[in-house]
């Protein structure tokens, strides 16, 4: 339902009745939009199946041709070995927010300015490498072809 209202940008299932609402929800009654990739349209309604057993399954969903055609630098685990960056906590304390404060935000998962600001700086310097990366990939093929 998320997904679909995320490419869509309404939900699958309106009604102002809420049994017809019901109605709708139990029988996956929902019309696709024509803007709607074929592929993101499958993804969805794999999602969206009623029968528990015939759903796709997480696995499947990370499969599927839609969801892998995502860059996996936006996919980053938020706390990849549990282990916090010194150098960002460092940074936040530069920032005006005290490592004590910061530590103890993340390790309890607080959702707040400081946790966000901790995410953001983490995410930016992880596209920052995996650009890094992508570059130094393309200077060796252009290398080698020389």
């Amino acid at each position: 339902v998320i997904l679909f209202a995320l490419v869509c940008g309404y939900l699958p299932f309106e009604d102002q009745n809420h049994t017809e609402l019901y109605k709708k929800i139990l029988a996956a009654d929902y019309e696709m939009p024509n803007f709607v990739s074929k592929e993101v349209a499958d993804l969805i309604a794999g999602m969206l199946t009623t029968d528990p057993t015939q759903r796709m399954k997480l696995d499947e969903i990370r499969q599927h041709v839609w969801y892998c055609q995502i860059p996996e630098a936006s996919l980053i685990d938020r706390q990849e070995d549990g282990q916090l960056d010194e150098d960002i906590l460092e940074q936040l304390d530069s920032y005006g927010f005290p490592r004590e404060y910061a530590t103890k935000c993340l390790k309890t998962n607080k959702h707040n300015h400081v946790t966000t600001t901790y995410h953001l700086i983490r995410e930016k310097r992880h596209r920052a490498r995996a650009e890094g990366s992508k570059a130094s990939k393309v200077a060796s093929r252009v290398i080698a072809d020389l």
